[in-house]
Parts: structure tokens; C-alpha cells; sequence
């Protein structure tokens, strides 16, 4: 990786989530248990699957790392004399996720009664073993990309960043909003740009929120005006609050995710930041996670506010969904 930051004192970031496929999939697959009676066995076969955002950021000498992903894993086995097949599937491994936090959903293809002490020795000898294996990630990534990020500290002249520098090395557990600086990909305008994150909690479905959000009745609503423009479709634009917000759907995922350009009024012309919006249905309630990748520098607390304030606050008045701090 080319690196030009005089003195680390810039935002620089790498993208890191192949590595981490090949991360998993040699620190979990042969993970692998028996029973004591010898009846029993389950060895992980493949990481079937792993999506999310894997990144290594520094700026002023400090590093840190931000990760949210979901691992899926298959394993295969035996009882007696019946072949056993299944996933393992962990919904959240992030950076400021603790040991003791993970969830582990075991399914089993075919499920019998026959093939109940496959998922019971899964749970209690393999599980274990990956709960040690997930906490150790954050570490190594850092141990493995943070020197791609930044000049060594000999080749450091600032004071400042240096000290950072040397304090660096293990995770840092970044707040729910941190911001870190990213490359303005949607837009071709000089920004210094940064990324953003939010989460609000709503009572209602997930399927219930999405509409919300797409519907053009229901954005008339809680916008309190029609829009200006709102094609809720892959590619449709959208201008909404007399102008003041606009962008284009990117793309759609039903009651699960929507991802949009997304820009205010007064930015620079055709500068968009990347905004998702991910639908985390929990037990009577959902959780929109939402992230920003390129608001610009200095715009944080406005776009941060604004959507609180004219998103979030006015969904919950208008639908009931939820109480307003």
C-alpha cells in the first residue's frame, strides 16, 4: 500500500475484509470436537459466507480498527452411524462486540431427533473455542494492516503524532458515532470527508420501518410536505424538505437495508455522501443502524442533527413509533 501522510497526522484507511476471509477461514475451519462416548462428531468444513465492512483507519499517529460482519460457517459430522450437515451462523462479530456477547444460531440440514447431539456438542465444546478465536480478531488485524497505515515512528517528526503512535497497537473501541475520514467515491467535488454513524431505535417491524422510509404516502407524512421528487426504485432520484435533501436509491434490499446518494442543499454541487440505512429487527422492536460515508468535514453535527431531528424524532411523532427523548 502507497502511503504519503507527512507525520501520520492524516485520515487513512484500508479496506481489510478479504483479508479477513482468509483470516477466518484458516482460524476457524478444523475447529472440531468429540463426545466422550466417542458417538459424537463435528468438524467445521468451510466459512460459507462472511459480509459486513472490515476496516484499519489511523489519523494523528492513533489506529484503530472498525468491523461489523456476519460469518456463516458449515460443518459436517456424525452420530453413530448418521452423517450430520449444518451452519453455523454468528449475525454480529464487531469491533466493540465482548466475548461473552456472540450469538450462534445452529442449524442442522434434515434436522431429526437422530441428529440433536450434533447441535448439543456444537454448543458445548465448539462454541467455546470460537468465542477465543472471534475475540482475537481485532487484535490481529491491527498487528497485521496497521503498519500498512501509517510511516514508521522513526520516520515521524511530530511530537504529537508520535506519542499517539506509540500508544497504538490494540483496538480502539470506537464511540457509536466516531467519524472517520473516507474517499468521496460518489462524487467528483474537493471534499475533506468523513464517515458517520448513528443507530435509533424504533417500535415497529422491520417491514413496517421500510415501507416508512419508501412509501410516498408515509414520507409525505413525517416529511410534513409532498416531495419534490420520489421514485423509491434502484436508480430513482428523490428530493425531499422543499429540496433541502436529495439523492438517488442505489440499492433496495426488502425490510433489510436501503442505500442511497444522499447530499444537503448547501453542500458543494454534485458532492453525495454514501448513506445506509440497515433494519435490525430485534423483539418488538427494530434498530436502524445508519452510516454515512463522505460527509465533509465539519458538516457532522448538521447532518447528524438534521437527521435526528426531521427522520427519526418525526417518524416517531407521526406513527406512534416510539418515544422522543
Amino acid at each position: 500500500m502507497v502511503l504519503h501522510n507527512p507525520n501520520n497526522w492524516h485520515w487513512v484507511d484500508k479496506n481489510c475484509v478479504e483479508w479477513s476471509k482468509t483470516y477466518f477461514s484458516e482460524k476457524l475451519v478444523g475447529i472440531s470436537a468429540t463426545s466422550e462416548d466417542n458417538q459424537t462428531s463435528v468438524s467445521i468444513t468451510k466459512l460459507a459466507s462472511l459480509t459486513g465492512d472490515v476496516d484499519v483507519n489511523q489519523r494523528k499517529g492513533k489506529v484503530i480498527s472498525l468491523f461489523d460482519v456476519k460469518i456463516v460457517l458449515d460443518y459436517e459430522g456424525s452420530v453413530e452411524s448418521t452423517n450430520v450437515t449444518g451452519t453455523i451462523s454468528i449475525p454480529e462479530v464487531a469491533y466493540d462486540t465482548e466475548e461473552d456477547e456472540y450469538v450462534f444460531d445452529v442449524s442442522i440440514s434434515g434436522e431429526t431427533k437422530e441428529k440433536q447431539p450434533a447441535k448439543e456438542l456444537i454448543r458445548e465444546k465448539i462454541v467455546p473455542e470460537l468465542r477465543k478465536k472471534l475475540s482475537a480478531f481485532g487484535v490481529d488485524l491491527i498487528e497485521t494492516h496497521g503498519k500498512d497505515i501509517q510511516h514508521p515512528v522513526e520516520e515521524n517528526r511530530s511530537r504529537f503524532t508520535s506519542s499517539n503512535q506509540g500508544a497504538s497497537g490494540t483496538p480502539i473501541s470506537a464511540a457509536t458515532t466516531a467519524t472517520t475520514t473516507t474517499k468521496t467515491s460518489s462524487s467528483s467535488a474537493a471534499y475533506n470527508t468523513t464517515t458517520l454513524r448513528l443507530e435509533a431505535v424504533f417500535n415497529t417491524t422491520a417491514a413496517e420501518l421500510y415501507t416508512t422510509f419508501l412509501d410516498p404516502g408515509r414520507v409525505a407524512a413525517w416529511t410534513r410536505s409532498p416531495p419534490v421528487k420520489f421514485t423509491p426504485q434502484e436508480g430513482g432520484e428523490y428530493a425531499l424538505f422543499g429540496g433541502n435533501v436529495s439523492g438517488k436509491f442505489m440499492k433496495l434490499v426488502d425490510n433489510k437495508s436501503i442505500e442511497m446518494l444522499w447530499r444537503l442543499k448547501d453542500w458543494k454541487p454534485e458532492h453525495f455522501a454514501d448513506l445506509k440505512i440497515a433494519f435490525d429487527q430485534g423483539q418488538g422492536e427494530t434498530k436502524a443502524v445508519v452510516t454515512w460515508k463522505g460527509v465533509p468535514v465539519g458538516q457532522e453535527d448538521v447532518t447528524r442533527r438534521n437527521f435526528e431531528e426531521y427522520y427519526v424524532k418525526s417518524i416517531k411523532l407521526t406513527f406512534g413509533f416510539g418515544a422522543v427523548l
